[in-house]
């Protein structure tokens, strides 16, 4: 018998907790649309037209308010809406968090901060990035019918073109991707300075110092994932093996990228790769944001999105 969660319309899982210290400020909730529209009122909106019917946001305890006053007045009458923590302390019994730890675990903590909340496959998103309808649709589509068979879990991964993901204002930090003849997921390797320089696209491991050439068509992940509820189980799994190894260390993090490969070079899992030719739009850095506006403006020009996103 099937599992009776994958009938469900799939579940929507926005990590916010993040506050950007490259931006300078609280740019989850910073205005980019006409009528006063923020990054994540797209993110729902576009998840709300392809079938999406929760939306689960892991915040942190000290933008609570302000994050409930700006989304909640609109998104909550529209949606099923959950609000989760992510919390230093919450760890697997046995571990407590180190007196000089101040930054959160990474993005595989937090989406364990939602464990909770979810109930049926989901995708997991950045509140910060706009990802465009067409992603949401095709990762919606996928979810529907995901299903785990014969212990190996049934992911997927909205794969971005990297030329479309770029800001003019600095490096990004991005997951490259490789994928077999059958668009399966093959293996993701986090580069965490890729910049364009002039036509050409490179990346640096040493901090800036030495740039190495990227094809500009390659593929990467903007952390737009699809899960069937069993990752949570290996996420908790992960959490502690990465505990045990790096709790000590100040600024290591676990990131789903990492517990996703691990699955992969186990046969645990299948990641299918759902192409997109979007343009990735974000606030990285301060200066993004006027040519966010001017592309949300453009993008209601054309009729994509309605004046006043709400009504």
């Amino acid at each position: 018998m099937a599992d009776l969660k994958n009938s469900k319309n799939p579940q929507l899982v926005v990590m916010a907790a993040g506050i950007g210290s490259r931006y300078g400020g609280l740019k989850q909730i910073d205005p980019i649309g006409p009528s006063g529209e923020i990054v994540i009122d797209y993110a729902v909106y576009d998840a709300i037209q392809a079938g999406f019917d929760k939306v689960i946001f892991i915040i942190r305890k000290e933008i609570e308010d302000a994050f409930r006053d700006k989304v909640g007045k609109t998104i909550e009458s529209r949606i099923e809406t959950e609000y989760v923590f992510q919390e230093l302390d919450d760890l697997p019994a046995g571990f407590s968090p180190p007196a000089d730890r101040t930054k959160p675990w990474g993005t595989g903590h937090a989406v364990l901060a939602a464990r909770n909340a979810i109930s049926a496959p989901f995708a997991v998103i950045n509140a910060d990035d706009f990802y465009g309808a067409a992603s949401f649709q095709a990762i919606a589509d996928y979810l529907r019918s995901a299903e785990d068979v014969g212990g190996v879990y049934d992911f997927s991964m909205v794969g971005f073109v990297l030329d479309n993901t770029l800001t003019e204002h600095g490096h990004v930090a991005r997951g490259v991707c490789t994928a077999d003849d059958d668009g399966y997921l093959v293996s993701t390797v986090e580069r965490t300075m890729i910049q364009r320089f002039g036509p050409d696209v490179k990346y640096s491991e040493d901090g800036g110092e030495t740039w190495t050439a990227i094809p500009a068509g390659s593929v990467v992940s903007m952390n737009m994932w699809g899960f069937t509820p069993g990752f949570l189980a290996e996420l908790e799994a992960g959490f502690a093996e990465f505990l045990a190894e790096r709790i000590q260390e100040p600024k290591a993090e676990i990131f789903i990228p990492t517990v996703v490969n691990s699955l992969i070079q186990a046969s645990r899992a299948k990641v299918k790769v759902l192409p997109t030719t979007e343009k990735w739009l974000g606030v990285t850095y301060q200066a993004d944001k006027p040519l966010v506006v001017k592309a949300i403006r453009e993008k209601v020009d054309q009729g994509t999105y309605p004046e006043s996103l709400w009504g």
